[in-house]
């Protein structure tokens, strides 16, 4: 059953104590990073709580649009380049508790650079549509809530997927077109498998060791279950 998101907020925000802040007038604003000569991107994502969004497809390196109520939850964005390679970061810089708080985050990416993405969201719901973005390697810690990582699509490049989850649902879209070779622990959640077989201590696809393009996904979950899905 889908918790509430006031439930799911408090219970990730209740852990780093309990101070609130006030909540005021919804406020919506749109955030933009332009492109530059880099070929590389790595980028970095930090939310306390509520709905997050990331796709592909943005004409600029960073096109996001952000909706909230509290004050101190406004988002910093930052974006620096050496060398050829750019480092994007989206942060919430006030992870305080609050009641009928609105935070929701619609961020979209641009396809071309090679991508390094770090997600790190406390609780509520998180839908990460990257099958689009030419990625080499994901990491994603995730508090409480439900996690949609859909990775389908035609990559270009190997990668690497690590995810670590608390207390929630997280399923997770891989092409079958791509070597898949997973790994996924959890502590009293269920744990399934589409598309893939045992071998060992992971589950692999046909296509393992003999596709252009290999995945390899580290899951681990804490009270709540994983679904990896290969099509």
């Amino acid at each position: 059953m889908r918790s509430s998101y006031a439930l799911l907020a408090c219970m990730a925000l209740l852990l780093a104590g309990c101070e609130t802040v006030p909540t005021g007038p919804t406020q919506q604003e749109s955030k933009f990073v332009e492109k530059d000569n880099s070929e590389k991107l790595h980028t970095r994502v930090e939310m306390g709580a509520g709905k997050l969004n990331i796709r592909g497809g943005a004409s600029k390196w960073l096109q996001g649009d952000f909706k909230y109520n509290v004050p101190d939850w406004k988002p910093d964005v930052h974006y620096s380049s050496t060398s050829g390679t750019g480092d994007l970061t989206i942060q919430q810089s006030n992870t305080k508790n609050a009641t009928n708080a609105v935070n929701e985050w619609d961020l979209q990416l641009n396809n071309s650079p090679l991508t390094d993405l770090t997600v790190h969201f406390g609780a509520g719901e998180a839908n990460l549509n990257l099958g689009s973005l030419a990625l080499r390697n994901i990491d994603l810690e995730m508090g409480a809530g439900q996690l949609k990582l859909d990775l389908r699509g035609q990559p270009t490049h190997s990668f690497d997927v690590r995810v670590r989850g608390g207390a929630g649902e997280a399923t997770i879209y891989v092409p079958s077109s791509a070597g898949i070779s997973a790994k996924a622990t959890g502590g009293l959640g269920d744990i399934s498998m589409k598309g893939l077989q045992k071998d060992g201590d992971r589950w692999v696809n046909d296509a393992n060791g003999k596709a252009k393009v290999q995945i390899n996904l580290d899951i681990e979950g804490g009270v709540g279950s994983i679904r990896v899905i290969a099509e």
